[in-house]
């Protein structure tokens, strides 16, 4: 399914330039240039009033009078004559326009003004597609198209590359050029006011020519548009990423250059992670790790064995891959078995394998095979340095040879000059990567471990925690609306502990007192020790202040404390509302630690999680991790994992491990809580005491965002990832009477999803999937089981029989990237047959279809699948035969339920 209109952009066949003239070092007059001398088959007509000819070509005076009318409209005019040269294009029928034109948002008010006027007339003609303004322009090498003003035209090849920097395309190019590094594409998107990220990843993700993406990034327009075009892309294509503005100084330079703020990097770095993007964070690494990631296999693991005849480059990469997270391979006790017949009695047989100075290019051919064999291997460096007598050539034609049957990344580091270069020029020939230096592979090695990674977190299925809420969602938001609804910004920590309470999380117990003598009576009826803290809605840092006493043992402890604490906040927060203190138990524990979770909305991503080291040592340690909700089991598990404080969760030199399980339901619950309140703008639990029997939430500050604009349409207009829509659950009932819910599927139904397969004839699966298999795998099923809910509605039909649950059915509904048509299909196992399971799944996905603002839902399926068939005419899809494929297309228009695509709660 492709993005609308875009063919229009990137394969045009006649071309309207406008805004050229003849004058030395007009845009135009260097674009028409650009486009004749890229080898452009197509027709350019140069549109001007200006001018009589340009380069000798007559020009048009309007668009209007064309002979025929274009694929693509260049403009090139200046920025205030920019919107009335988009309008005559959209009034001629023009549907690709490419700006290139500068002087909008980036200059100041002015051109705010003009880009304003510019999205106004583009939303006026819905089928056209602009790419820009401020762009450098689109050059596609292979069709010879050039359409920018671009210094020079790189070679054709199979990466695409998009970059926020018309400057950095520039040299970007010149450089891939010197390297022989060719492009399916080369694109700066510009303003993006119309055709976006996300357009172009989904573009390049149904193109042929496109084997991989380089993205260079300042900031993302559309952020969930982005997520859900870039791990629908990831999941079959490499995308490689370089993210400016990662220091707080170079962030100030990007939003000084582009007039936007740029998001914290740990943001953007959860955000790539999430959507299998892999992060470079060296610039001159960008080409070399996606023409890597699109050639190679991906390795299992980070343990890598390394094979060098010489010692001290050897070293240099076991360094490098030791500070860069990645693992030695330990050769087995048969590896190194059979290296010791093959090799000299000097030098190292354990890896990193040494084979000497003189090792000629058989004793490669003998060991190399050996290693690739070791199951501890995931994968390989080759190093070769120049030595005297050594024959760099016929070692890479056996290093080549090799890798081409192993079922591992092998890299090459080939060191030296003039005498190496032919035997690199014989290893790029094979596809096999190679790098001047041993650091260089070990570092594409890791981008390779990270992409496998990233790509690992999309396919994992995660455990089944079930976190089941005793109130309807609905209710629940109508009990805590008056707190949503006060005038103050900062809830109090009793106010934000109804919040945890009401999402079941375990909270310390807080009363309220408003003198001395009801704290007194509040920590006699609670009993001791109990601990003070400030009630006010302006201070959410306690301790900081000296807002908080603990442990304290007796009432005269406590009205000191209560005296204290009045009198420190008072005259360090003069202007404070300040309305008594809270009184709770103090909570301690033999074997705890201390965490703080916490939520933000990051201007470009919406919602993040934060999971760290808390109390008084969470500005401290810095140790935190980042992820966007919705999170599950697996997600949440990976943000503690990453944490350098792990081994404490799990039981550290003796000690005994704390309650895991808990700890990660209760994050889940608090990202469910984030993603049910789109008011909420920031909220801390610090400290979360995790202790071996449970969790405790002893402390709590939230902040409501009052600038919000909500009006409950989209009721996750904060969130960059579509949650499961928990509101598609309906319960109903076969045509026998047997109930069955319907719900969303969830990455954790991938255990019943196999058993609905394994309960599937032959006959079942070929009418659902077209073809036959003997055996699903675990990819088959995530494909099914993890979902893009912005991009597909899946609907299973779950019962029970005997007690043990079972998918009875399961329907699919795939958008296309424009959302106007969804492709439709549905299995049911055989021993659920003939109970009209297909039809009521047809029925509600069509309900779903027409609330998603979907325009048609197609299908298709065997002719003799005539149960479907005959569900399909009885709710008026047309059907066409096509009996060389034996396959039925089915149609049927859908009458939206409303205007725009909206998601109901419920």
């Amino acid at each position: 399914m492709t993005v609308r209109n875009l063919e229009k952009l990137f394969k045009p066949r006649r071309i309207a330039l406008l805004g050229g003239c003849d004058r030395p070092g007009n845009l135009g007059r260097q674009v028409l240039r650009n486009l004749l001398n890229g080898g452009f088959e197509g027709v350019v007509y140069p549109v001007s009033r200006e001018c009589e000819a340009i380069q000798g070509i007559a020009t048009y005076t309007d668009v209007g009078s064309l002979p025929k009318v274009p694929d693509l409209a260049i403009v090139c005019g200046p920025a205030p004559s920019v919107p009335a040269a988009v309008e005559r294009c959209g009034e001629a029928g023009i549907f690709g326009v490419l700006i290139l034109s500068g002087g909008f948002r980036e200059a100041g008010d002015e051109g705010r003004l003009f880009e304003t006027q510019l999205r106004d007339v583009v939303e006026r003609f819905p089928g056209m597609r602009v790419v820009g303004p401020n762009s450098l322009g689109i050059i596609r090498p292979a069709i010879g198209l050039n359409a920018s003003h671009a210094v020079t035209m790189p070679k054709a090849g199979h990466l695409a590359f998009i970059s926020e920097s018309r400057a950095l395309c520039n040299s970007m190019m010149d450089w891939a050029t010197e390297r022989g590094i060719g492009f399916s594409t080369f694109i700066s998107p510009g303003n993006c006011v119309d055709v976006g990220w996300g357009d172009l990843i989904d573009y390049f993700g149904n193109d042929a020519e496109t084997r991989a993406i380089i993205l260079y990034v300042q900031t993302i327009d559309a952020a969930r548009r982005f997520m859900s075009a870039a791990r629908a892309f990831a999941l079959t294509k490499p995308i490689v990423a370089y993210k400016a503005g990662r220091f707080e100084e170079s962030a100030q330079a990007v939003a000084s250059h582009t007039g936007l703020m740029v998001a914290e990097d740990a943001v953007y770095e959860a955000a790539l992670q999430r959507c299998g993007i892999v992060r470079v964070p060296e610039l001159d690494d960008v080409f070399d790790v996606a023409e890597l990631l699109a050639s190679q296999r991906l390795p299992q693991g980070a343990r890598l064995a390394i094979v060098s005849n010489a010692g001290g480059p050897a070293i240099i990469a076991t360094d490098a891959l030791i500070s860069r997270g990645g693992v030695l391979a330990q050769l087995s006790d048969e590896t190194v078995a059979r290296l010791n017949g093959l090799l000299p009695p000097v030098g190292s047989h354990q890896n990193p394998v040494d084979l000497l100075d003189s090792a000629p290019a058989s004793r490669y051919e003998q060991v190399l095979p050996v290693l690739l064999a070791d199951p501890n291997v995931d994968g390989l460096l080759v190093i070769f340095a120049i030595q005297s007598g050594s024959d760099a050539t016929a070692t890479a034609r056996v290093v080549a040879e090799t890798a081409a049957r192993s079922r591992v990344p092998v890299l090459a580091a080939w060191m030296g000059g003039e005498h190496v270069r032919a035997g690199v020029q014989i290893l790029n020939e094979a596809g096999l990567p190679t790098h001047p230096t041993p650091e260089q592979a070990v570092r594409a090695f890791m981008h390779l471990v990270s992409y496998a990674r990233n790509l690992g977190t999309l396919y994992e299925t995660p455990r089944d925690i079930p976190v089941p809420f005793h109130l309807n969602r609905k209710n629940l938001r109508k009990h805590l609306q008056p707190l949503l609804t006060k005038g103050e910004d900062y809830l109090t920590e009793n106010q934000a502990k109804t919040f945890l309470r009401a999402y079941e999380i375990p909270v310390c117990e807080t009363c309220v007192a408003n003198d001395e003598d009801e704290a007194v009576a509040v920590a006699e009826r609670i009993g001791y020790p109990v601990v003070l803290k400030v009630l006010s809605p302006n201070i959410l840092h306690k301790l900081d202040v000296g807002g908080v006493e603990l442990n304290l043992e007796n009432a005269d402890a406590v009205r000191a404390a209560y005296n204290t604490v009045m009198h420190e906040c008072r005259t360090r927060c003069a202007h404070a509302n300040i309305k008594g203190v809270s009184v709770q138990k103090m909570v301690t524990a033999e074997h705890s630690l201390e965490l703080i979770i916490g939520a933000k909305k990051d201007p470009t991503f919406g919602a993040v999680i934060m999971v760290g080291m808390g109390g008084i040592a969470t500005g401290v340690l810095q140790d935190r991790a980042v992820g966007l909700p919705p999170l599950n089991e697996r997600l949440v598990r990976r943000m503690l994992e990453s944490l350098r404080f792990w081994p404490m969760l799990n039981g550290y030199r003796g000690m005994p491990a704390l309650h895991l399980d808990q700890l990660i339901e209760t994050i889940i619950r608090f990202s469910l809580l984030i993603a049910d309140y789109p008011e909420i703008k920031e909220f801390d639990i610090n400290p979360l005491l995790v202790t071996v029997d449970g969790v405790v939430a002893l402390d709590a500050a939230m902040v409501l965002d009052r600038h919000l604009d909500y009006d409950g349409r989209d009721p996750y207009p904060h969130l960059a990832i579509r949650p499961c829509p928990e509101e598609y659950i309906r319960h109903a009932q076969m045509h026998d009477g047997t109930p069955m819910t319907l719900r969303s599927v969830r990455a954790e139904d991938e255990p019943l999803w196999h058993s609905m397969i394994a309960n599937s004839s032959p006959e079942s699966i070929r009418f659902r999937f077209r073809s036959l298999f003997k055996r699903p795998t675990h990819r088959m099923a995530i494909e099914h089981c993890v979902i893009d809910y912005e991009r597909q509605i899946a609907i299973v039909a779950e019962t029970e029989a005997r007690g043990i649950r079972e998918l009875a059915g399961v329907a699919q509904l795939i958008a296309d990237p424009n959302h106007e048509t969804a492709e439709f299909a549905v299995l049911v196992p055989d021993p659920w047959q003939g109970r009209k399971i297909g039809g009521t799944l047809l029925d509600y996905c069509l309900e779903l279809a027409a609330g998603w603002g979907i325009n048609r839902v197609v299908a298709e399926t065997d002719p003799e699948n005539t149960r479907m068939l005959d569900a399909f005419s009885k709710r008026g899809f047309s059907a066409e035969i096509h009996v060389q494929d034996r396959v039925v297309i089915l149609e049927r228009p859908i009458e939206s339920a409303q205007t725009n695509r909206v998601v109901t709660r419920f």
